[in-house]
């Protein structure tokens, strides 16, 4: 994998990680404003990136992490000292997650400098976009996955940039804590596709796995409602994703906290 930067819409170029085939987005105004969507996921990576913004004359200005999990809230003083937008709730969330988070990042990708991991800023009270100088960036937030968890639809190249959902590698990975992890889930993925179809989005790009244009698109969210109907009826999802062992336990984990919230 290679923190290389390619261009998936005008506009709109990506660079995958190492680990877990993860995907930073970044979003490039006319002056080479840049907004960087979740930076990951070593040092080397996350510094890599700033090099080749730098060596392409752009300039970053802001940022925004989909969801407060650690390999989405990385940062590289290289990058400079910028607007680290998340929705208020994905803030509070990696506020109280904060020893956690860093415990996991150093186990992963160590050597990230604590005092930049996590420094989110809430967006303000009520706004429907990133603000930044650039090509809109809508805000759609949900709750599947965690807390706070939120998208940005990029109306002016079609994109939408999904954090952790529509991956073509990983389930649909719920959050375990929430009271309704599965119906917080298939809102999140209604209102992706509400989305989807106001906005003309053509291209996807999920938080780990690959691009996907509208065809692959619609699949996964097919796929990703099946796997959840056969995770609620205790049936075998046939999933090709669960051939990877530790989303194979990750199902296992899913199964056991469903049946426990699920009525007698």
């Amino acid at each position: 994998m290679s923190r290389e930067l390619t261009q998936v819409a005008p506009g709109v170029w990506t660079a995958t990680a190492e680990t877990w085939t993860s995907l930073t987005t970044v979003v490039v105004a006319d002056d080479g404003a840049c907004l960087i969507v979740d930076p990951g996921i070593t040092v080397a990576e996350v510094a890599g990136l700033a090099d080749e913004i730098r060596a392409r004359g752009w300039h970053v200005e802001a940022a925004f992490a989909t969801h407060a999990h650690w390999d989405h809230v990385l940062w590289s003083a290289r990058l400079g000292d910028v607007p680290r937008w998340a929705t208020p709730a994905a803030a509070e969330a990696q506020a109280l997650s904060r020893d956690a988070d860093l415990t996991q990042a150093d186990a992963t990708a160590p050597g990230h400098d604590h005092d930049l991991v996590g420094c989110l800023t809430a967006l303000p009270e009520g706004a429907v976009a990133v603000p930044w100088s650039g090509p809109r960036a809508l805000v759609v937030a949900h709750h599947a996955h965690a807390p706070g968890h939120a998208a940005l639809v990029l109306p002016d190249s079609g994109v939408l940039v999904a954090g952790d959902m529509l991956s073509d590698v990983e389930i649909p990975l719920l959050d375990m804590d929430a009271r309704d992890p599965v119906g917080d889930y298939l809102d999140g993925l209604h209102r992706l596709e509400v989305a989807v179809m106001r906005y003309a989005v053509t291209a996807v790009v999920p938080g780990h796995g690959h691009v996907a244009g509208p065809r692959e698109l619609a699949r996964r969210f097919v796929v990703d409602r099946v796997y959840l109907r056969a995770l609620v009826e205790g049936l075998d999802a046939g999933d090709l994703r669960l051939a990877e062992p530790w989303l194979a336990q990750a199902h296992v984990d899913q199964l056991r906290v469903v049946r426990a919230l699920s009525p007698e």
